[in-house]
């Protein structure tokens, strides 16, 4: 293990220090070899750390889809390296992720590390040319709204009017793949979301972020802000894959985008009933 992240974090240096041109839209920055590097690693942390259980595995696309999950926990948010693995391992093509702008343009050389592992710029054009290359997409429409919620709603699925995920999903004519993450939210404890804050920084002009959130942490005790990394905390994650679920073109994606959040809320409250 040490040896396996050794090798990962010198390679993560070469691609953060790199003077080569960066691309944060480009599905070649992908490297499968990272990818095979890194994946033993997260399934070793997500099986003795989080404790990682995984359901409906058989639920998983054979053909692109756009795979849409819950988000927790913010920049360090256990329910990704769970999420990453479970998918990296047992999809049968290419995955990419879609990733926050401030990572993908802002932290360039964040960015190319992260484009390694398979993340693109978060916008609908990315999308619909991952999917359009017979790759499957991972997304979580929640961002900020969903990762940086207030602890006391940490059982609740929250997307907001975002209907953009269902639109790329019709245009490009493929099934939304539901995952859930149960337990991730418990990595962090949140107890301030910072719409205000985020709105007197002007974080929602310039890094379109729209929570600036206080947490309670490791090790910091106290964590400030979305950037701020942690330690997560060693609460069991559960992962539910649910059967896809059809975006006509013809329908509202208000209506597509209901039915999905009313899906993924009825599993979370299962598997939280089931803890």
């Amino acid at each position: 293990m040490k040896r396996a992240l050794a090798d990962i974090a010198k390679r993560a240096g070469e691609l953060a220090l790199s003077d080569a041109p960066f691309d944060p839209e480009s599905l070649e920055g992908r490297d499968p070899e990272i990818i095979d590097r890194v994946l033993p690693v997260f399934e070793s942390i997500n099986r003795s750390w989080l404790k990682l259980r995984v359901e409906g595995v058989a639920n998983l696309p054979t053909a692109p889809a756009l795979i849409v999950g819950n988000h927790s926990g913010g920049i360090m948010g256990p329910d990704l390296s769970c999420t990453l693995a479970t998918l990296w391992r047992n999809l049968p093509m290419p995955l990419y992720a879609l990733a926050h702008d401030f990572a993908m343009r802002r932290v360039r050389p964040f960015g190319r590390v992260l484009q390694a592992g398979g993340a693109i710029r978060a916008n609908p054009r990315c999308a619909a040319k991952a999917l359009a290359s017979g790759a499957s997409v991972l997304v979580y429409p929640g961002g900020d709204l969903d990762a940086f919620r207030h602890y006391r709603h940490r059982h609740r699925v929250v997307f907001g009017p975002r209907t953009g995920f269902v639109r790329v999903a019709q245009e490009a004519r493929v099934p939304i793949v539901p995952i859930v993450a149960a337990g991730a939210h418990e990595s962090a404890v949140i107890i301030h979301e910072g719409e205000a804050i985020a709105r007197i920084l002007g974080l929602t002009k310039w890094a379109r972020i729209e929570r600036f959130p206080i947490a309670l942490s490791l090790p910091w005790i106290i964590g400030v802000g979305p950037w701020i990394p942690y330690f997560p905390m060693p609460f069991p994650i559960r992962l539910r894959i649910l059967e896809p679920i059809a975006a006509p073109p013809d329908e509202d994606p208000k209506e597509i985008r209901d039915v999905v959040v009313a899906r993924m809320q009825s599993a979370l409250d299962d598997m939280v009933r089931a803890r």
